[in-house]
């Protein structure tokens, strides 16, 4: 089967009438969308984002690195990557390290990321920009980061190119995406759970059902880690790598450009 060029909503029929309805739909869940999260995954959320930025500790440690988490959502991956470069703090390189920047398409995710950011006493830099356009010079970030929103993008090659564009000469790309499992038993509980628990819980505590029926959708119709891979192989990069976790429900991309 060919990869789908980007995200199809059901209904949707051009990349800007693709991209409307999944700034839409993040909008209407972002009060809820932690809650949510940390519930339908049973708290392995967590976990996934934890590995994906000890994956990455060698970048971060790094006092002048540049790093963006793109479509950054309520800014958990950013929260956790500034208390990782934050352990630099008795460095003397402490005093100039970088924050770390944020960025989303969707506003409404960008004011419960600043509320957190707040909470945390950070002041990491947060902007509104499409992935596939960003407001950034080529060869300016050190790394980026892109945790359960590649899939959203209206299209996955010209988001590669982009980030492609504004990483440096073996600066770093992390994907973290849902995928399908591996395993034929847990496949099957897990697309039992996809189709009918979480459509159901999702829409009940969010009060937008469709949101929580397009999200099983959208990682039926996303690559398999093999075939994102090439594509990022395609794009440019290269020591293209992943890890799968919790028997493939996600799976972790590593590339350098």
């Amino acid at each position: 089967m060919t990869p789908a060029a980007g995200t199809t909503p059901k209904g949707a029929s051009s990349e800007e009438s693709a991209a409307r309805w999944v700034r839409g739909m993040f909008g209407r869940v972002a009060g809820r969308y932690d809650l949510l999260n940390h519930l339908l995954s049973f708290n392995l959320d967590k976990r996934w984002r934890r590995r994906t930025v000890e994956r990455l500790a060698d970048v971060l440690a790094q006092p002048h690195a540049k790093v963006l988490d793109l479509c950054c959502g309520t800014g958990d991956v950013l929260l956790s990557m500034e208390a990782r470069r934050g352990a630099m703090a008795s460095s003397p390189a402490a005093n100039s390290r970088a924050a770390v920047l944020g960025s989303d398409f969707c506003h409404p995710m960008l004011i419960e990321a600043r509320r957190k950011i707040g909470g945390a006493h950070l002041h990491s830099p947060l902007f509104e920009a499409d992935a596939l356009s960003l407001p950034l010079a080529h060869e300016s970030l050190d790394l980026i980061t892109v945790a359960f929103g590649f899939r959203n993008l209206a299209n996955y090659q010209r988001g590669l190119y982009e980030l492609e564009r504004v990483l440096k000469p073996g600066g770093v790309l992390a994907v973290l995406e849902f995928s399908q499992p591996t395993n034929r038993v847990f496949g099957a509980l897990y697309r039992f759970f996809s189709k009918y628990v979480l459509p159901l819980v999702g829409g009940l505590i969010s009060g937008s059902r469709d949101a929580y029926s397009y999200l099983p959708e959208s990682i039926r119709k996303f690559p398999r880690p093999e075939e994102l891979a090439h594509q990022m192989r395609d794009c440019g990069f290269s020591s293209v790598e992943f890890e799968r976790m919790t028997f493939g429900v996600v799976a972790l991309h590593l590339a350098k450009k």
